[in-house]
């Protein structure tokens, strides 16, 4: 896009048009359905109204609400890039409005408690060590692979495949009907949202007690609270879309969502398990803070929000940045780019929720130099130039993992990154982060084939 002969960024020059045009933007959607939904907020004015609800941004808790209604108006005006982003991200919508819904209840495994409710996993990459006979039926003792994932643990407890399965398309869709307002795309995000969360039959108990278990060894560690992590914040920022009007989606179930969302986070500050991961000092405690801080604020402690994303500079950024920008404890893995990408899918949402609560992440620098700017900066030449450019061990280097932080770093004002983002190759699924603008883990490991 140019003005006065310059070229300028298109979301730029949005910023500039003002609400009115926003608003404009926002009363050209489809509305079919809106009206019979319940209101999703108790504030007054504008917001109160359910049709007019959706010209108010939604409150979400990475996303930025305000960038989303942006993003309605580049769509109207024929944005390219917008448009090709959400081109990519209703594909998968029109795979997600089909499947599911998706349960804890229906695993063949049934945990340690006896509760089918409880959800339960498998470390990933922990192997039997023994053949497998009918004295020693799991072949223990189980041995650590560092980054080797063992098949087992997705087949044998498919709670956390459903889990990425299901939390992605919540996600997902509640975004397609933000952009496009066709009402079966909410509806099937409701439906998601009701039976993994909310139904009696099938909800999940709000703990993660059993989480990333080894057998013969141990039922659940905190470690495996990491599967929640962001994934989890992402249905939190889809309940805040569908607050807006959805129709499906009732004052009630906001309502139960709320609530249950509440119990999880007093388990998250109480358990043991909960205060063993915020004791890492790793990419799971930045996860945690992350997790932890984005429930506080959907839940109404935005005072609880605010101290952790404000502790964080000295309990994550001071200890895991280096000067140069790299990260010491995750380069000393056996996957060393995909666990800098995977810390900094942390840092940069941790960063988006400090901007709710007023507190600068992006700006801190800590005393060696070291800031997330840096860390960004650091992984540019591998996400840009390939593996020559990574002098690490890395056991299935993936280029296109850096993306999303590069985008969130660009966003933010890093103009380095924002040179490189041309650059960097997207993902085989496209790129999704201008219309979801938030960092995501683009190589799972459970998800992502090796490299040939």
């Amino acid at each position: 896009m140019y003005m006065n002969g310059v070229a300028v960024s298109p979301l730029r020059t949005l910023r500039r048009l003002g609400v009115l045009a926003v608003v404009t933007a926002t009363l050209s959607l489809p509305l079919a359905g809106v009206a019979s939904a319940a209101p999703a907020t108790a504030e007054a004015g504008l917001c109160s109204v359910p049709v007019l609800s959706q010209l108010c941004p939604p409150k979400t808790v990475v996303l930025d609400g305000k960038r989303l209604l942006l993003n309605r108006l580049a769509l109207l005006l024929g944005d390219k890039t917008t448009k090709a982003s959400l081109a990519s991200l209703l594909k998968q919508a029109d795979v997600a409005v089909k499947a599911g819904p998706w349960t804890v209840v229906d695993d063949d495994r049934v945990p340690p408690s006896g509760d089918k409710h409880d959800y339960i996993s498998l470390a990933p990459y922990w192997w039997p060590s023994k053949p497998k006979t009918p004295d020693n039926p799991q072949g223990c003792p189980y041995i650590q692979k560092d980054g080797v994932l063992n098949p087992e643990t997705t087949t044998g407890a498919p709670d956390k495949a459903e889990r990425l399965t299901a939390f992605s398309s919540i996600y997902q869709l509640s975004l397609a009907w933000y952009y496009t307002g066709k009402a079966e795309y909410a509806r099937r995000a409701a439906l998601d949202l009701r039976t993994w969360f909310l139904d009696p039959a099938t909800k999940m108990n709000p703990n993660l007690n059993f989480a990333q278990g080894i057998p013969c060894r141990t039922d659940g560690r905190g470690i495996g609270i990491i599967e929640f992590s962001y994934t989890f914040t992402q249905v939190l920022d889809a309940a805040a879309i569908l607050n807006i009007g959805a129709p499906g989606w009732s004052k009630a179930d906001d309502t139960s969502f709320k609530s249950w969302s509440g119990e999880f986070l007093n388990w998250l500050q109480t358990s043991k398990n909960g205060k063993e991961e915020s004791a890492t000092i790793n990419n799971h405690g930045t996860m945690m803070d992350m997790l932890v801080a984005g429930t506080a604020l959907y839940t109404g402690q935005t005072a609880v929000a605010k101290d952790l994303v404000e502790k964080a500079k000295t309990a994550r950024i001071d200890s895991q940045i280096a000067a140069d920008g790299s990260q010491p404890q995750e380069i000393s893995r056996t996957r060393t780019f995909h666990y800098s990408t995977f810390n900094l899918v942390a840092f940069t949402r941790l960063a988006q929720i400090g901007r709710h609560v007023d507190v600068d992440l992006w700006g801190y620098q800590n005393p060696q130099g070291g800031s997330i700017f840096k860390a960004v900066d650091f992984l540019l030449p591998a996400a840009t130039g390939g593996g020559s450019q990574w002098h690490y061990p890395d056991l299935n280097f993936t280029q296109y993992a850096a993306l999303d932080s590069v985008h969130a770093a660009a966003d933010a004002g890093d103009r380095d990154a924002r040179a490189a983002l041309p650059n960097v190759p997207t993902p085989p699924s496209g790129d999704l982060y201008p219309v979801r603008p938030a960092a995501e883990q683009l190589d799972d490991i459970s998800t992502t084939p090796p490299n040939p």
